[in-house]
């Protein structure tokens, strides 16, 4: 009997770490599994950002290409041109320009290769010009279409509040006028 009681000990022992090393085997695949498929969605996460941004990037090139041809023609331009027409064609072609150089400065923001506040910078600098103030005054009835919370229109109103500070400023360095956004 004392030997049938060791031998049930002895199995119950060995039975005992079986379970305990297949648990952990079970546990540990699990971990691996789970480790496994984060890193997976982490790199389909990854591929699709590098999708939008290669998407963004042609879309960009294509505006910038539809929008040079309505430059150098002005009945292309006829197609796009919502400014008033009492604005002469030359100017107009200007303000198409500007536009250009705003939606580039938009889309370098929007790609995180500019944070608000270079955004801000470059736009502070833009705004010293004559023509693309007068750029921005006529294509208001633009942005007053935009919705009001998406990232063009708060970009818009932050551009709005620049252009303010400027006007309102009682100095020459315009490079430090108004207070850059932080991100």
């Amino acid at each position: 009997m004392a030997t049938l009681n060791h031998f049930s000990r002895g199995l119950r022992s060995a039975a005992l770490a079986l379970l305990v090393a297949t648990a952990t085997a079970t546990v540990a695949a699990h971990r691996r599994r789970s480790q496994e498929a984060r890193l997976q969605e982490r790199q389909l996460e990854l591929e699709e950002l590098a999708i939008r941004r290669k998407a963004l990037a042609h879309q960009q090139r294509m505006q910038w290409e539809l929008l040079a041809r309505a430059i150098d023609d002005p009945s292309l331009a006829a197609v796009i041109d919502t400014y008033d027409k009492s604005i002469p064609v030359e100017r107009r072609r200007q303000f198409f320009y500007a536009n250009a150089w705003y939606v580039h400065l938009f889309h370098l923001h929007r790609a995180g290769i500019l944070d608000r506040e270079e955004l801000y910078r470059h736009l502070r600098e833009f705004f010293q010009s004559p023509v693309f103030r007068e750029y921005w005054e006529a294509s208001q009835h633009m942005r007053a279409s935009l919705n009001d919370s998406s990232e063009e229109a708060q970009l818009g109103y932050m551009v709005d509040g620049l252009v303010r500070d400027l006007d309102e400023a009682d100095t020459d360095e315009w490079w430090v006028v108004g207070e850059p956004p932080a991100d």
